[in-house]
């Protein structure tokens, strides 16, 4: 979408986030981003299917409140 000001959205389960966020901003140097990072669950590696699923979708809600 032309003239779109809203940030990207960036979730990270808790590997490698950063790393992504980082590469992201130098591509991409005039975007916005949000950040969310949810270390207080790891590791996602442990859990269900449906648990993960259900982190997603709260990391998404959250992500769409602040863009």
């Amino acid at each position: 979408m032309a003239g779109d000001s809203r940030p990207i959205g960036v979730f990270d389960s808790g590997m490698g986030g950063l790393t992504v966020l980082r590469a992201l901003a130098a591509r991409l140097p005039a975007e916005r981003f949000v950040y969310l990072g949810d270390t207080a669950r790891l590791p996602y590696g442990t859990k269900s299917a449906e648990t993960v699923q259900s982190y997603a979708l709260q990391a998404t809600r959250l992500l769409r409140r602040r863009a």
